[in-house]
């Protein structure tokens, strides 16, 4: 059986863990790495998209990073409980003509008992910036 640590019920020492191991792993841009930190039916929503299953995850992440150069996180613990973590977060990324944008938004995950994510709902904002305004 799968496991990823460190595994619920979560307090604010392991939930900090847990999101700097996504933050890291996120940052990768490794499709195939990230996935195996959620589980073989993991729904998500993602904006407008919902997507489900590690390699519905890993063909998202591929087409996102086809679109989003440059790109780099950061996450921070914003609640959590039992084996549910809230984060906020932002990251920066610039498009094929160049225009940066800095993203911000929510997440709230789920876990299984062995630590996998079985539910991950993002909802984001995209803002213009100039490459001088630059924060990450």
């Amino acid at each position: 059986m799968e496991k990823k640590y460190p595994l619920p019920p979560f307090n604010k020492e392991t939930a900090k863990q847990k999101i700097q191991l996504a933050e890291d792993a996120w940052n990768s841009k490794d499709p195939v790495k990230i996935s195996k930190a959620y589980t073989i039916d993991s729904e998500w929503r993602n904006r407008n998209q919902f997507i489900n299953g590690r390699e519905n995850i890993q063909d998202f992440l591929t087409h996102k990073w086809e679109n989003e150069l440059d790109y780099i996180l950061k996450k921070e613990l914003w609640a959590y409980q039992d084996n549910r973590i809230a984060v906020r977060f932002e990251y920066e990324y610039r498009n094929e003509r160049g225009q940066w944008f800095r993203a911000y938004g929510n997440e709230n995950w789920e876990f299984d008992e062995n630590g996998l994510m079985k539910k991950r709902y993002a909802s984001i904002n995209d803002l213009k910036i100039k490459e001088t305004e630059r924060k990450l």
